[in-house]
């Protein structure tokens, strides 16, 4: 007789703003279902498509089990069983001989496969900066957005998620949250319900898009360009609050004669619409109380996306939109909580620290890293990699350069996963990482405003363990004594946070994770009265720290790299712009293997609208060839007007191995870095497309 059903709470750990909170329903210490916690206010019950049949994932036939390690040449993907005892002895002995000779040879490369604080870099941190390893700028998603709030706001914070059913206008700016943000959605439907509009301003009439009052299709990397026309049509006709500009920014003397340089004639000359659409939007926003932006990252991953991102934010203090609680802002809520990354990540123990530290290797470029053969500029050549929490061969941009650096002879690779993925077959040690359900954890969001625990619901899947583990038993082999790494998942979890600080009054470890979570205590309204993060406590149109650093104080419009203004020649010879947004049925790169969701999205597509899909005798249905400089793909040409003319959609990110020509999106993307942030330019990308 089997044991009773019981229910276990987790948090999905996936890089999205939602961060719900999930129920696990558990059969003879096995998951069968899982659904959304219908106690969590964010959640309200509902998981997206993707996490909903996470139990598929946990217990998928070929998930890793036990430890393995290369039985083939580079990239082949054949490997042998071994134990945990003679994984860690190869580990320790390849990686303790270059840490002597050399530690920055040896590079950790992570991201957001969880967004845990302790299975992300909490242990793993704390091995890598013991060693002396070169140091990652984890950059891949969102650090130009980042970069842009933090020199306008202080931080990345904005308005409260629960209040866009309040608002009168929603802006929904390079988002389609019924496949990235479905929470979000929610609220936004139901502000619509009440009477509210809501605008799209995208380059692609997204699933959203289409449910939209309206949709403003311009081009792709345009965003600070229309923003700054905007800001143009709010001060020649008055529309400014100005008490709030007065009391509460810094800098709208210098943004104003900025702003002049953009009349709307020549901003509908760089977005590619109408000039009327850009002075109705302007007026409609600078007229309604209640207005809203909900920005998201797809805007910014383009050669001007920081200041794109800061010309956007600067809009609603303009307009003193931030008044009430249902206008202001919105790109990403994680700047409000308070989390100790000292205490998680203890830099400290890095040799010299903070005198000297190991070189930076920003991740967008792992390609161009791994392929250098060091010198004094670079540093020593890469001997070793450490890869968790992500799948580079898959999702870096460049990816002919990504996987030829892979598959070096001389390169020992490890990488932690749950599946064989595209990375995992370069591997020298492929380690079995636990899921969520398996593991303890603490979650931040940056899309709402809880702290959340994750409790472990059943328990490791075969022989898998966590990351943490792993790392410990690895440090453990190479006879490391610091007693930081020895720290227990607990020890971990509870030290993650601030718990001093005012919005967390209330809560310490313990009740947090008898409650599973705790809403931060923050005001509706946070900058109704200023209270900016910045050093002047305004939000700064004006950025002295910029300045400092040798960039423009304020914001402006950038052409993308790959575009006509910028680069005539090659528009000459690739004349189509190319974005590659999140498919509904993956998660960038995860979920790809689950069966059921893989043959819903079918094979890969890309969208062309009928004029240029005409120009190249292409028509629906047929096999085309995506490419440029950098390399090409193959998917099934879906004409459609859901691209506007002169751009190309191929909806991602498919693992190499299982798309039919065995490649993706990103063997056309680019290295290129954003203006702020070192971020990377996955939207920014000029490609031909051809029959294939």
């Amino acid at each position: 007789m089997n044991a009773p059903a019981d229910f276990a709470r987790a948090v999905c750990p996936h890089d999205c703003p939602d961060t719900c909170a999930m129920r696990v329903t558990v059969e003879n210490g096995r998951a069968i279902k899982v659904t959304g916690d219908p106690d969590h206010p964010p959640t309200q019950g509902v998981l997206c498509t993707k996490v909903s049949r996470y139990a598929e994932r946990v217990h998928h036939p070929r998930r890793l089990t036990t430890p393995m390690k290369r039985a083939g040449r580079k990239g082949e993907g054949r490997f042998e069983p071994i134990s945990w005892d003679e994984a860690f002895g190869l580990a320790a002995a390849r990686l303790t001989e270059i840490a002597r000779r050399e530690p920055e040879a040896i590079m950790p490369y992570s991201y957001a496969g969880t967004m845990g604080l302790v299975q992300g870099d909490s242990i793993a941190q704390r091995f890598f900066h013991k060693l002396g390893a070169s140091q990652l700028d984890r950059t891949i998603c969102a650090a130009a957005g980042a970069a842009g709030l933090k020199y306008t706001y202080g931080a990345s914070v904005g308005m409260l998620t629960e209040f866009f059913d309040k608002s009168e206008l929603i802006l929904i700016w390079g988002s389609n949250p019924i496949a990235s943000n479905l929470h979000f959605w929610t609220r936004a439907q139901e502000a619509k319900r009440r009477g509210a509009r809501l605008i799209a301003i995208d380059p692609y009439r997204s699933l959203t898009a289409e449910k939209c009052h309206q949709h403003i299709a311009l081009k792709p990397g345009t965003d600070g360009g229309l923003a700054l026309g905007m800001m143009h049509v709010l001060i020649t006709e008055d529309l400014i609050d100005h008490a709030y500009v007065t009391d509460h920014t810094l800098g709208f003397r210098e943004l104003k004669a900025r702003a002049m340089a953009y009349p709307p004639s020549r901003v509908a000359q760089i977005c590619g619409i109408e000039e009327q659409v850009i002075v109705d939007l302007a007026r409609l926003y600078g007229r309604t109380k209640k207005a809203a932006i909900r920005l998201n990252y797809g805007m910014q991953r383009v050669r001007g996306g920081g200041n794109a991102v800061r010309a956007i934010a600067c809009l609603p203090s303009l307009t003193g939109a931030w008044r009430d609680r249902a206008g202001g802002l919105l790109l990403s809520s994680s700047g409000w909580t308070p989390v100790d990354s000292y205490a998680l990540e203890r830099p400290d123990l890095m040799p010299g620290w903070p005198a000297k530290q190991p070189r930076v290797i920003n991740m967008n470029g792992i390609g161009d890293a791994l392929l250098h053969p060091g010198d004094t500029t670079f540093g020593p050549k890469v001997e070793a990699i450490i890869v968790y929490n992500s799948n580079p061969v898959a999702v870096a941009p460049d990816s002919e350069r990504v996987a030829a650096g892979f598959a070096r002879e001389d390169l020992f690779t490890i990488v932690l996963e749950h599946f064989q993925t595209d990375t995992a077959d370069y591997a020298d040690l492929l380690l079995p990482a636990t899921t969520q359900l398996e593991h303890l954890d603490v979650h931040k969001s940056y899309g709402h405003t809880h702290v959340m625990v994750n409790l472990p619901a059943i328990p490791p899947v075969g022989d898998a363990r966590p990351n943490t583990e792993i790392f410990r038993g690895i440090a453990r082999s190479m006879g490391l004594q610091e007693p930081a790494l020895y720290d227990s998942d607990e020890a971990v979890a509870s030290g993650a946070f601030r718990w001093s600080d005012p919005v967390l009054k209330g809560f310490d470890w313990e009740t947090l994770k008898k409650t599973g979570w705790a809403r931060l205590n923050l005001p509706d309204a946070p900058f109704a009265d200023g209270a900016f993060r910045t050093p002047s406590g305004k939000c700064e149109f004006y950025s002295a720290r910029l300045a400092n650093e040798g960039c423009d104080p304020l914001p402006d419009y950038l052409p993308p790299y790959e575009s006509a203004d910028a680069a005539p020649e090659l528009a000459a010879r690739y004349p189509l712009a190319m974005i590659s947004p999140p498919s509904r049925n993956f998660l960038n790169s995860t979920f790809v293997n689950v069966e059921s969701l893989r043959s819903t999205e079918g094979e890969p597509h890309l969208d062309i609208h009928p004029a240029d899909a005409l120009h190249r005798g292409v028509n629906d249905g047929d096999l085309v060839r995506i490419f440029n400089d950098r390399g090409s793909m193959q998917a099934r040409a879906r004409v459609t007007e859901r691209a506007r003319e002169g751009l190309v959609v191929g909806l991602s990110i498919w693992w190499k191995k299982l798309a039919p020509d065995g490649r993706n999106a990103n063997q056309v993307t680019s290295q290129a870095l954003t203006d702020l942030g070192g971020s990377a330019t996955f939207y920014d990308c000029l490609v031909e497309v051809e029959r294939a």
